[in-house]
């Protein structure tokens, strides 16, 4: 795996596959940082990319689409407008010398802008596929997954004595909440679920398994019509 930007133009190589970790920078409770997401993404696309021949790891996109944490200080959201914008022209950039892209997104809220830029680009020949850092079971925001995952990613950024809980029902029961309220409106704390029980440990499983399936994903290059790679 090597480095974007560290590298010299030169010792890039010829179509290479440029990895892109796609984050936010947004609340994550009182006990993780606005960064989360991004650190995230970059933990899994490094991994993954130490394993896929000729990759190429890109310093992230740390900016995303977050209007729904925006009731909070620190947040800031491009919006899915912008961000879609960003996306599509940042493709069509290296897509000129990257034989393919993949964007590792660490942030729900960005689904929208990926659904809408991704396919654009292919239909335009560019080879651009995304992935998503999803644990399936997992709490929907700053619960026990991403603090499992930041703690083994990030130790120094997690403030465990500030943990607590925020809204536990199933996202799917609160989105028609989330989409008229916010987040803040359901979860005066930011939290949706419990960081209760998280580990280090947990998170170095968790994260173990994200690069493992975006690896497995990246061999067959099986792209469905979001743009999202199958996997």
């Amino acid at each position: 795996m090597t480095s974007l930007a560290g590298s010299v133009w030169p010792e890039i190589p010829e179509a290479p596959l440029l990895v892109v970790p796609l984050g936010s920078v947004e609340q994550h409770g009182h006990h993780l940082p606005l960064g989360t997401d991004t650190s995230v993404a970059c933990a899994v696309a490094e991994t993954a990319a130490g394993a896929l021949d000729g990759a190429l790891l890109a310093p992230a996109l740390a900016y995303g689409a977050s209007g729904e944490h925006e009731g909070f200080p620190g947040t800031i959201s491009l919006g899915t407008e912008a961000l879609t914008g960003l996306l599509v022209e940042y493709g069509r950039s290296a897509g000129r010398w990257a034989g393919r892209i993949l964007v590792v997104n660490g942030h729900g809220g960005n689904l929208d802008a990926l659904r809408a830029a991704v396919p654009l680009l292919r239909s335009e020949g560019r080879d651009v596929a995304w992935f998503p850092c999803g644990v399936a079971g997992g709490d929907a925001h700053a619960g026990r997954t991403e603090t499992s995952l930041m703690l083994h990613v990030e130790p120094d950024g997690v403030r465990e004595d500030r943990a607590v809980a925020g809204a536990t029902a199933p996202l799917g029961a609160l989105l028609p909440r989330l989409r008229a309220e916010g987040v803040r409106g359901v979860s005066p704390t930011g939290v949706l679920g419990d960081p209760a029980g998280a580990s280090a440990a947990e998170g170095a499983a968790l994260l173990a398994d994200l690069a493992d399936r975006l690896v497995a994903a990246a061999g067959p290059w099986d792209v469905d019509g979001a743009g999202r790679l199958r996997g």
